[in-house]
């Protein structure tokens, strides 16, 4: 009984998510997540745009809560704002911007939108980046391309860190699947290693002194 209603709780939070990103359009909306409190619902919406979810005085805030009111039988839905202050470290925004520019400019020019996309992400100072994209670029044939750069680890809990997001491009000539990864500078990486100044400078000391060793060895 209870998994039926683990399972029944799961679906009707997807169904909200799904509808509240087709509802706002690709490219507004990077998360949404729902709590359910004693006082009412929670629905957290992570954008770069609130201005635009928001909409004059509040009006379409508004209207998008009495939709999820009527549609999904919410207790008293109280949807929040978080706004994401680096939208180029954000996966999800990232893969959504390629979607649409392949859309407006045509599959023709995936090259020049990734490398650009690429050359933003990495000069705002992530660790690293890959964009993947797949589909019919520009042959007949559905192909994948891959465009990487820096540090970016795949396997063990250092992958855990990577923020990745997924979108679908619709083209002339055909869907193209668009897959983000990237590693943003304020992550922690375990087995980084740094060297400060002053380790430099100890370094450097020490291969002086062992310098000046040898040499004093060799003449006796």
């Amino acid at each position: 009984m209870e998994e039926k209603k683990f399972v029944k709780y799961k679906k009707d939070e997807f169904g909200v998510k799904e509808f509240i990103k087709k509802s706002l359009g690709k490219g507004k909306i990077s998360g949404v997540e729902l709590k359910y409190t004693p006082v009412g619902d929670r629905i957290i919406l992570t954008t770069n745009k609130p201005g635009i979810i928001i909409g004059k005085r509040g009006e379409r805030l508004k209207e998008l809560t009495d939709i999820l009111t009527k549609r999904f039988n919410l207790d008293n839905p109280h949807i929040d704002i978080q706004e994401i202050k680096h939208p180029e470290f954000d996966a999800q925004v990232v893969a959504d911007d390629i979607a649409l520019s392949l859309e407006r400019l045509g599959s023709l020019k995936f090259k020049v939108i990734a490398y650009r996309t690429m050359e933003r992400i990495i000069k705002a100072g992530a660790f690293g980046v890959e964009i993947r994209l797949g589909g019919k670029l520009p042959s007949e044939r559905a192909r994948s391309w891959r465009f990487a750069f820096g540090y970016l680890k795949k396997t063990g809990d250092t992958a855990k860190i990577v923020d990745k997001g997924s979108a679908v491009a619709k083209t002339i000539a055909g869907v193209i699947g668009v897959k983000v990864s990237i590693l943003p500078p304020d992550r922690k990486i375990h087995d980084k290693i740094e060297i400060s100044e002053n380790l430099l400078k100890e370094l450097k000391s020490r291969i002086i002194v062992e310098s000046k060793d040898l040499k004093s060895k060799e003449k006796t």
